[in-house]
């Protein structure tokens, strides 16, 4: 399993914990620290980052990721899913896009924004969703100030044409980051919740 996290803190060892005692490999690949940024934690950090780098860059180094989990680690990519919050769930869409061995991708709080397509993101999830060929599990938050519920609407009927698997949960009072128990969104109501739901699915689905 892949999961895209900002630094390797209290979410990445929630999720190791949960996932280590049912044998499954586990790779969560910095990408701040891939693009050379140090520290342990980068809440609020990926707009900025963003701005720097184009989505062929960022997709570039989740692939580095992708080669060493199966390459050196061995992992069978055909039984291999992701997970991803915030950016990270935003570039799972077009990575899943250009892995098509990847059997499922969970999604928390996407960042997706109704914005054209640019040479700094030129694939939007809109468009790219209904091509995906695995299932997918993605979590909505009411509250999210990035991708509003006016967003997530269009993203599910995406998600809905591809004829793939889809569980989609909406949270009406859930915030942009209910999961990261650094995050000032944090929520440890829906944090429990939705992390059996999550085991669950890639038990189903990979």
């Amino acid at each position: 399993m892949l999961e895209f996290f900002c630094g390797f803190d209290d979410l990445v060892r929630w999720v190791e914990h949960g996932v280590r005692p049912d044998g499954e490999d586990v790779l969560a690949p910095d990408l701040f620290n891939m693009f050379g940024i140090a520290g342990t934690t980068h809440i609020g950090m990926g707009a900025d980052l963003q701005a720097k780098h184009g989505d062929d860059e960022f997709l570039g180094k989740m692939d580095e990721a992708w080669r060493y989990l199966i390459d050196r680690m061995g992992t069978d990519p055909a039984r291999t899913g992701c997970i991803g919050h915030c950016m990270g769930g935003r570039l799972l869409i077009p990575f899943a896009a250009d892995h098509p061995s990847v059997k499922a991708i969970v999604l928390y709080y996407p960042s997706v924004r109704d914005e054209p397509e640019t040479g700094h993101r030129p694939r939007h999830a809109f468009h790219l969703a209904r091509t995906l060929q695995c299932a997918a599990l993605v979590f909505a938050a009411g509250q999210d100030y990035i991708a509003t519920p006016a967003i997530q609407g269009p993203l599910w009927q995406s998600f809905l044409a591809n004829g793939k698997l889809v569980e989609w949960h909406f949270f009406s009072d859930a915030q942009h980051g209910f999961r990261h128990p650094d995050n000032p969104g944090f929520q440890p109501y829906y944090a429990d919740l939705t992390w059996p739901l999550t085991t669950g699915f890639l038990q189903r689905t990979v």
